[in-house]
């Protein structure tokens, strides 16, 4: 699994999940990023930006291998990022998620004291409790460390407390736990996986995913049957996103994600993520392809 974006878009979708795993009431104003510390090419999984200089700065990082070096790389950003923006908070806290403990580094020298103090909040995925009883926002996490043979029965089960609990934003949930089980499960396409999670047919025209990627397909002419409208449609909000990020794109560059089987434009939808040149898109082809 390509669990860094996929983290990126739970925490960019519902902030709140940091805050559901400090067991504190989430406040207003926050805004995620994932920052770059140009100076150093060092880059932080997520920050949490108060609304106002008076708040507290949150630092997450996402760690699902273990790495002996790992505290000292996040202690350096850390400090570095203060040392940066110390007019921007009045306080700090960081977290560090893992699926489970044995992905620790297994020594703590020189920083035990910044390990065990107050700041610092390690999670453990695999011991938050039952998918039933946590929050959503802590059960979709949950699901991404879930075996394969698991992962059905439990993405229904998120799909339909999704239905009946009162939460808000319920279609992006349902769209987070699709990207999740499309992650684990990467010969099924997304309607395949919908369908898994129980849609109807009239559910499934009804979803975000389905209206989107038809109506960039209509707009274009591309009608030509269900599953070729949706690869191409697919491509069309690859391109969009692009152009969004980097402007009019050079035509062989188009041309080159136009003839992209649809495995390989979902894989470049997620990647693109983590792009900030089009040097990368170009690499990321070359590599791929």
């Amino acid at each position: 699994m390509h669990r860094d974006s996929l983290f990126y878009q739970l925490f960019a979708q519902l902030p709140q999940t940091l805050f559901d795993l400090l067991g504190r009431d989430t406040p207003q104003g926050y805004r995620f990023e994932s920052v770059e510390l140009k100076q150093t090419a060092f880059r932080i999984d997520g920050v949490f930006m108060p609304p106002d200089p008076s708040g507290t700065v949150y630092f997450c990082e996402v760690q699902f291998q273990r790495d002996n070096s790992f505290y000292e790389r996040f202690f350096a950003e850390i400090f570095l990022y203060l040392r940066l923006y110390r007019h921007t908070f009045s306080d700090w806290q960081a977290v560090v998620i893992y699926p489970h403990r044995q992905a620790e580094q297994v020594s703590f020298d020189p920083y035990e004291v910044l390990v065990n103090s107050h700041r610092l909040h390690r999670v453990y995925l695999n011991e938050l409790g039952s998918l039933e009883a946590l929050p959503l926002s802590l059960a979709l996490m949950q699901l991404t460390v879930l075996p394969e043979a698991e992962m059905p029965t439990a993405a229904r089960l998120l799909a339909e407390r999704t239905r009946i609990e009162a939460v808000p934003r319920p279609e992006v949930i349902m769209e987070l736990i699709t990207t999740i089980v499309l992650y684990k499960f990467t010969k099924l396409s997304r309607e395949e996986v919908l369908r898994m999670l129980g849609f109807t047919t009239e559910e499934l025209k009804r979803t975000r995913f389905y209206q989107e990627v038809y109506a960039e397909a209509r707009e274009d002419g591309l009608q030509q049957g269900l599953q070729q409208g949706l690869q191409q449609g697919e491509t069309l909000v690859v391109l969009r996103l692009l152009r969004r990020r980097f402007g009019e794109l050079p035509a062989g560059l188009e041309e080159r994600i136009r003839q992209l089987p649809v495995h390989q434009i979902e894989a470049l939808a997620e990647a693109l993520l983590d792009f900030t040149t089009l040097e990368e898109v170009f690499a990321w082809l070359e590599h791929s392809t």
